[in-house]
């Protein structure tokens, strides 16, 4: 998936430039949001330079004044390095890209610069509420037209199996983590705006879900897999948070991560297996309802603790 439109054999062999590509997550009033430019249309990024000390530094740097939001915690992602990833120049383009998980500041200051919730992007990935209407309406009859397509009943088979394990059908289930595959074969059934924008052809039929710049809605499919995963076996949601929350936030923030819906009691005995939190004493004040325990998470936990294997107790 390029970056433009030069194609590979054009591309001056001894000119490759470093691009750096920030996914800055947050959780906020249990909506998964991520941080965005160019008017929501393409992620945090800037080029690799030689005052950069370090790749990270260099990002860090890119994030905070494409945006002006400071980084906390981030990690390296993955790095994109296609052969027919390419600026304008014919400049061969090496993606580094990196996950951000942060809280959202209010009032962005920076015009064309704001959060968006990824569900924006990828509307087919929310579950919480069940499997989404456009699944079964839009996205199974284009793919199972696309199936029909391929030539030969080899081809046709291997693109229906393909089709039925992506997305959870006949004796395969959903998995909330398989974000980029089924990005990847949207984009292959040319189902999705940017591989249009790949091969040149006008535009035909494609499915909600706003597009990105270049391949940027791709990283963040990425990064949505693997934040999803990583739930499961590292406290990592602590840093969505704020310093005190109550178990509904704790639970909403990771539904919104995981795009599914969690069972309540299960979701708490959970918690409580894995000792990941403990009470603060205090209380909810002004909210309507019942005043919540407020809860932090444990401090030992944060600097030692990974939860080894966990899953997440989903809702029937």
């Amino acid at each position: 998936m390029s970056s433009a439109q030069a194609h590979p054999s054009a591309l001056p062999a001894h000119t490759v430039a470093t691009e750096l590509v920030a996914v800055l997550v947050a959780v906020t009033q249990g909506q998964p949001r991520v941080l965005t430019r160019d008017r929501a249309h393409a992620l945090p990024a800037g080029p690799f330079e030689s005052s950069h000390r370090s790749l990270q530094a260099g990002l860090r740097a890119w994030v905070e004044a494409q945006t002006h939001h400071p980084l906390g915690y981030v990690e390296q992602l993955y790095t994109f390095a296609d052969g027919d990833r390419a600026n304008q120049q014919g400049q061969r383009i090496i993606s580094v890209s990196y996950l951000g998980l942060t809280r959202e500041l209010e009032n962005p200051v920076v015009d064309a610069v704001g959060w968006q919730d990824w569900y924006r992007y990828f509307p087919w990935e929310d579950w919480r509420a069940g499997r989404p209407d456009m699944v079964a309406r839009r996205i199974l009859p284009a793919l199972r037209r696309w199936c029909g397509d391929a030539p030969g009943a080899a081809a046709k088979r291997q693109r229906r199996l393909r089709v039925d394990y992506t997305f959870g059908l006949d004796s395969a289930s959903w998995s909330e983590d398989m974000v980029l595959q089924r990005y990847e074969l949207l984009f292959e059934a040319g189902l999705v705006p940017e591989a249009a924008g790949r091969s040149g052809s006008p535009p035909g039929a494609t499915l909600p879900g706003d597009p990105m710049l270049h391949d940027h809605r791709r990283i963040l499919a990425t990064a949505m897999a693997r934040l999803r995963a990583k739930i499961r076996y590292r406290p990592v949601v602590f840093e969505l948070m704020p310093p005190e929350f109550t178990l509904l936030q704790l639970q909403q923030a990771f539904e919104a991560v995981a795009g599914r819906s969690l069972h309540k009691q299960n979701f708490r005995r959970f918690i409580e297996q894995q000792a990941l939190v403990e009470e603060t004493g205090r209380m909810t004040q002004g909210t309507a309802g019942r005043p919540a325990k407020l809860f932090q998470f444990r401090g030992d936990v944060l600097r030692e603790r990974a939860i080894a294997g966990s899953k997440l107790p989903l809702a029937k």
